[in-house]
């Protein structure tokens, strides 16, 4: 497990493996204030029991369950590097027993899968984003929860799983995720604005964490692909291309910098100071949604303001 500031690299698509209890102190995290119970033991209270593999699925599952479902989310540490997490035997247990589950796909969750096939349930719902969404698995950006289109269809897809475990809540379920998509509109009309006001705004990234908010943005994101893929799968980026990276800062051709704030190494630093060194605004941007204070629609509403933030007035912003 990788944690923030730390030197080593990563792949997201290598295999998570999963652990025995003792080698991982896991921070199993209830999402939006939910009910607590113990893991994997069944709710008193009669409530669907759900997990989210990231606090942002769990999240949202709780605001279309609201009263009726205990929401739990594996991934919730801001310090964790999720592409490298270790799942433990006591998440195992949280998983087996959910009756939904909401994980993300395109291998950034796999221990999930392995998690699910280990104990089947022919009646565990379970909602695999990618799938939801019909993307092949050769999908190169697996931050599916940036883009303004994933989010009200996992909520749709959480309030039917959910009507059909408890049919005679399936109304309040259908309504909850329609005020869920309503309350996205003040970020969607964020990302509008300032496509509007900023057109092709030239930006560069150490990786494609919030790719997709750039691209509904209308940015021009200048660094190379091969570069974001290296960094993201923790392979060493070619000297071209860490050049070509370097230029973008030295030549002031971006009007921001987007790093992925969660983890950091030696390479991703250097090119902070660089561009801090140039007068060029630094933007963090999570993986999992920052914890307390913040709902799925109140984070990405703040990183867009953020990067409005950083182009309208040169001012960085490194942390939520």
């Amino acid at each position: 497990m990788r944690s923030r500031r730390s030197t080593s690299r990563r792949s997201w698509n290598r295999p998570v493996r999963l652990a025995a209890a003792a080698t991982l102190p896991l921070a199993i995290a209830l999402a939006a204030s939910a009910c607590s119970s113990a893991l994997g033991s069944p709710d008193p209270g009669g409530k669907i029991i759900a997990v989210g593999a990231e606090n942002q699925y769990a999240d949202v599952i709780f605001q279309v369950g609201g009263k009726y479902v205990q929401a739990s989310a594996v991934m919730s540490n801001p310090n964790t590097d999720p592409h490298t997490f270790e799942a433990s035997a006591s998440v195992g247990r949280l998983v087996n027993a959910a009756s939904l589950v909401v994980q993300n796909g395109l291998g950034y969750d796999s221990f999930m899968n392995s998690i699910e096939g280990a104990v089947p349930d022919s009646s565990r719902q379970v909602i695999d984003v990618q799938k939801l969404l019909g993307l092949p698995d050769s999908t190169p950006n697996p931050h599916l929860w940036y883009s303004p289109a994933t989010m009200p269809a996992v909520a749709t897809a959480i309030a039917t799983d959910l009507g059909k475990l408890q049919p005679s809540h399936a109304s309040y379920f259908k309504a909850n995720a329609a005020t869920f998509i309503r309350s996205l509109k003040p970020w969607t009309e964020a990302i509008a604005a300032f496509k509007q006001q900023y057109p092709s705004t030239p930006v560069a990234t150490t990786e494609p964490v919030a790719d997709y908010l750039l691209q509904s943005a209308g940015t021009d994101n200048l660094t190379p692909w091969a570069f974001q893929a290296d960094i993201m799968n923790g392979t060493d980026p070619s000297a071209q291309d860490v050049a070509i990276q370097r230029s973008l800062f030295t030549q002031h051709k971006v009007k921001v910098f987007l790093y992925n704030q969660q983890v950091t190494d030696s390479l991703t630093e250097s090119f902070i100071s660089l561009a801090k060194a140039n007068g060029i605004p630094v933007v963090g941007v999570y993986e999992t949604m920052p914890e307390p204070g913040y709902h799925y629609q109140s984070w990405m509403l703040a990183e867009t303001q953020d990067l409005r933030q950083a182009v309208a007035s040169k001012t960085s912003s490194e942390h939520l």
